[in-house]
């Protein structure tokens, strides 16, 4: 497994895409929260807080982590390495998890570098180093399992089509209906609350800065699912 991690990561930094994407995403991020008037302004806001952005990167990470694993897979099934590569001394399932980590990895990577938000918050504070410490490092967490279960929609997806536009489509498709798609629902029918369904509810309840194991084992059991139905469908293919 480790070798294909290496691979995956190695691939990813062998053309511009790699570093267009980790780029894009950080400068998106920083122009809303810094630059841009609006909601997500952190400096038009009045008080040192980083919920803004813990807003604003689940929806730029529905972008970024399809855009990061839609060749996953589509590319060996297109170019037909993946006969040659399932001949090799390694199981299916290692190879699956080998190609997730390496794109978690690849997230976490562009995900690192917003820790410098922290410290600006933290010198903004009145006095300064005054910050919500506990709200701030559960959202971090919360994001973490967030990409863990957006990354094995993101690779299932990959799956399902040859082509990287279309897994990319599908893989955006997937992750907004689940982190958005039950609280829409919710807010139709007064029957049934089925917004602790998706993964916005979940998500926005461990960014209180409590961890709770029902939460966990959500973000863990989608992940599960979506590693285990893309490692489901290879074999049949």
């Amino acid at each position: 497994m480790i070798p294909i991690i290496k691979k995956e990561i190695t691939s990813f930094f062998a053309s511009p895409i790699g570093y267009l994407v980790i780029g894009l995403f950080l400068v998106v991020n920083g122009l809303f929260l810094w630059v841009f008037s609006g909601d997500y302004n952190i400096l038009d806001a009045g008080f040192a807080d980083l919920s803004p952005f813990f807003e604003l990167a689940p929806w730029i990470l529905l972008f970024l982590i399809p855009s990061v694993t839609m060749r996953a897979f589509s590319d060996e099934l297109k170019q037909g390495t993946m006969e040659l590569l399932v001949t090799k001394p390694i199981s299916l399932p290692s190879i699956v998890l080998g190609k997730y980590f390496g794109a978690v990895f690849l997230i976490v990577l562009a995900l690192l570098p917003t820790l410098l938000y922290i410290v600006t918050i933290s010198s903004l504070g009145n006095p300064a180093g005054n910050w919500d410490v506990g709200s701030t490092l559960g959202s971090y967490l919360g994001l973490l399992f967030l990409v863990l279960a957006y990354t094995a929609i993101g690779i299932f997806a990959s799956t399902l089509s040859e082509n990287q536009i279309v897994a990319f489509i599908i893989a955006l498709f997937l992750c907004f209906a689940l982190y958005f798609g039950f609280e829409g629902l919710a807010s139709i029918s007064s029957s049934f609350d089925v917004s602790y369904l998706g993964l916005k509810a979940h998500f926005t309840s461990i960014s209180r800065g409590v961890i709770d194991t029902r939460d966990v084992i959500y973000f863990l059991s989608v992940a599960a699912l979506f590693v285990s139905l893309t490692v489901f469908k290879l074999k049949k293919k």
